[in-house]
């Protein structure tokens, strides 16, 4: 890796943390209900909302009310998405006259943007009106978002009230994410993305005539011309990219010049990836009163972070062995990285992607090498807990918090407690059901795809690639992100309808747990804190912490990963001598 290459990664994370704390406490601001600059402007469409929607925002909710308002919303929405996309060839701004979207894959769709998931198994400039991608999936790209704050911000109440049994109001949460935080941020971003190319327009498809025409063989074709996709696109990257949504407009995702078309455009959009999961860090250290709590989460979420990124960085700079014997001077690994970007951009991208939910790419993970493809697969597999999507990342980082607690409790023979709460059998059991739910799912449908022809007919390689791109189809399915690794025909209906389930129960089968936990402790007393109380801020805990994340992820998927990467990039070396 080069001193540049280094820099572009060193400026991004000054950027990321200056950035942490003024919108950490802004976030604060908007969720304890204390005045944040925008209400003057905001304060008057917020009540609206409420008087339209008949919203009481002074009725609080119990966890059980809390998670039944949550799954009302979401399914709402799904029904809106799925309507959508059967009725488009009906609906107006449709400039290219779409049909509608098949029924397995309008139901995949429209669950995976409700789920904050946004896998695509769909080319979006050939599948999509401009109507459907706006009015369902962009719409969707705040919606769920705002559904991950509203649950953190719902545990967090959890641990900071005692003896009592709401945790707030669903709706008047969801609604403030959107309003205060994610509709201003994407405002702005939009128009910087805007003013460095990015479309925004509402014309029909333009044809381009090339003056050199290009002939092709097997059969034989000449092209003449080139149709250039247009739409409403920069709306849709500002959201995507903040949300950690991920659902590119166009298939080729942020590989695609009209969604990022400058390295400007692409440092605000991996910037944009992290911002919101690594200051919703201050805020939980701002809302539980002892902002060392948040500081030590945001800097076990780096340490997992930046190797892995770096790993992936310096694993494609090293070159493909497969090139070596041929004489070919190819000291990097540039298949299918964009040279508008580079190595280090590539991989960064492909790292922060996938440590977050977000699931959008500017490069093509299927041509990674081996190693270098592993580590954004086993980013996913740690949980996505650093930085995970909005909200969620974080919660399901504080599942991983109490249960290290609760082992160091049991190193020590105390009664594990976090920030004054006890950590009891029932805590430790939905704790256990959170994390140990995606690895069931992802190894238990990998399996099954491996061995029946509903899974590999779907192949784009054999041998260990292909099973590769089956583990990292229902990881990713599993873990809400939505990146493919390409390679993989992910429009057929075993992936489709099975995917749509496995998306679903990713999203709302950890939902369940977290709240049921939130419920649980916001009942409790606080224990004032004593001599023998475990310092959960301290560089120990912060070491335990990685400890038991990267210890569960290793046990989890490491003789997949065997399997799979790990395999292929031994066969690699063995086959051109190394």
């Amino acid at each position: 890796m080069t001193e540049m290459d280094a820099f572009q990664i060193f400026l991004y994370l000054i950027v990321l943390l200056l950035l942490i704390k003024p919108l950490g406490s802004y976030m604060a601001c908007v969720y304890e209900g204390i005045p944040c600059g925008l209400d003057r402007v905001i304060k008057p469409i917020e009540y609206f909302i409420y008087r339209l929607c008949g919203i009481s925002a002074e009725k609080e909710m119990d966890w059980k009310q809390y998670l039944v308002a949550m799954l009302f919303f979401n399914f709402f929405g799904f029904l809106a998405v799925y309507g959508i996309q059967r009725l488009q060839n009906f609906l107006p701004l449709n400039p290219q006259t779409f049909d509608a979207v098949a029924p397995s894959l309008a139901f995949n769709t429209a669950v995976s943007f409700i789920t904050n998931t946004n896998w695509q198994a769909y080319s979006g400039e050939n599948t999509l009106s401009y109507l459907t991608q706006m009015f369902a999936l962009t719409t969707q790209n705040f919606l769920s978002a705002a559904t991950g704050m509203a649950l953190l911000i719902a545990f967090i109440r959890g641990l900071t009230r005692r003896e009592t049994s709401t945790l707030g109001n669903f709706w008047v949460d969801a609604v403030r994410s959107i309003l205060y935080i994610l509709l201003p941020l994407s405002l702005v971003l939009a128009l910087l993305l805007a003013s460095q190319g990015v479309i925004q327009n509402f014309k029909a498809y333009q044809v381009a005539h090339l003056t050199q025409p290009i002939t092709y063989q097997q059969p034989t074709k000449t092209l003449t011309e080139q149709i250039l996709p247009m739409g409403p696109v920069a709306s849709q990257i500002a959201i995507k990219q903040l949300g950690t949504n991920g659902g590119g407009f166009f298939n080729v995702n942020s590989a695609h010049p009209y969604e990022n078309p400058t390295p400007i455009s692409n440092f605000l959009e991996t910037l944009a990836i992290l911002l919101i999961p690594a200051a919703l860090c201050y805020t939980f250290g701002i809302m539980v009163h002892d902002k060392r709590q948040g500081w030590a989460l945001l800097l076990a979420m780096l340490l997992l972070f930046i190797p892995f990124a770096w790993l992936t960085a310096a694993t494609e700079q090293q070159g493909n062995p497969a090139f070596h014997h041929l004489g070919v001077d190819q000291t990097i690994n540039m298949e299918g990285k964009e040279t508008r970007f580079g190595i280090t951009n590539s991989a960064f991208w492909a790292a922060a992607t996938t440590a977050t939910s977000n699931g959008s790419v500017n490069a093509m993970q299927d041509s990674f090498i081996p190693l270098g493809g592993m580590m954004p697969l086993w980013l996913m597999h740690l949980g996505e807990v650093a930085f995970g999507g909005v909200g969620s990342g974080l919660y399901g980082l504080l599942m991983l918090v109490i249960i290290t607690v609760f082992v160091a409790g049991l190193m020590v023979g105390r009664t594990p407690e976090y920030l004054g709460k006890k950590i009891e059998p029932y805590e430790m059991k939905m704790a256990s059901l959170a994390v140990l739910i995606m690895p069931l799912m992802v190894l238990f449908l990998t399996a099954i795809a491996a061995v029946t022809h509903m899974g590999t007919d779907a192949l784009g390689n054999p041998g260990a690639h292909g099973f590769t791109e089956m583990l990292y189809a229902f990881t990713s399915m599993a873990n809400n992100n939505g990146s493919a690794f390409a390679g993989l025909n992910a429009n057929m209906p075993f992936y489709t309808i099975v995917g749509g389930f496995e998306i679903l129960i990713g999203r709302y089968w950890i939902a369940l747990p977290v709240l049921a936990i939130a419920g649980s402790l916001v009942r409790k007393k606080m224990i004032p804190t004593s001599v023998g109380t475990l310092a959960t801020h301290t560089p120990l805990f912060i070491i335990l912490l990685i400890a038991v994340t990267l210890l569960l992820g290793a046990l989890s998927f490491l003789p997949a990963l065997a399997l799979g990467p790990i395999v292929e990039q031994l066969m690699l070396w063995g086959q051109y001598g190394y």
